[in-house]
């Protein structure tokens, strides 16, 4: 199984996990001398079955971003630095868009508003940032079809 593949498997298992608590949920009562429309019963069991699926493929997953390199960094250091690039291109953006604000005066008397940040030079960091995480997310996604998942 490729890495990318294991991916899909989290997600959807998330998205059944999620499903199966809403479902659960909705069968939790029923009016006296009915039954639910669903058996609890089961479905904690397909629960069970999907956590413990997950519990593995997260696991697997965490293991091959651990040990496969790229670049001589391992996947998970490359994560690492694509979320802080990440955090690091919003704070810049809300800074950018605080800083541009334009507050129009009435009168003459009135305070006048500067910016204390060079907007352009920001923008400009920040476009970099944004070229480095793209750059970053493509070489994830490429290693993420090739790699295959560790699973001994």
């Amino acid at each position: 199984m490729k890495l990318a593949e294991a991916l899909q498997e989290r997600s959807d298992l998330n998205t059944k996990i999620s499903q199966l608590r809403n479902r659960l949920t909705n069968n939790a009562t029923a009016q006296e001398g009915e039954q639910p429309a669903e058996k609890p019963s089961e479905l904690l069991a397909e629960l069970d079955k999907a956590v413990a699926r997950l519990e593995y493929v997260i696991a697997k997953i965490n293991i091959t971003n651990c040990t496969i390199k790229v670049d001589g960094k391992t996947l998970t250091e490359i994560i690492a630095q694509k979320d802080c690039l990440a955090q690091k291109e919003s704070v810049l953006q809300s800074l950018i868009t605080a800083a541009s604000g334009r507050l129009n005066r009435i009168s003459r008397s009135e305070i006048k508003i500067l910016s204390t940040v060079n907007v352009p030079e920001i923008q400009k960091e920040s476009d970099m940032i944004s070229a480095q995480i793209r750059s970053l997310n493509t070489t994830l996604q490429q290693t993420n079809w090739t790699a295959d998942l560790i699973e001994d």
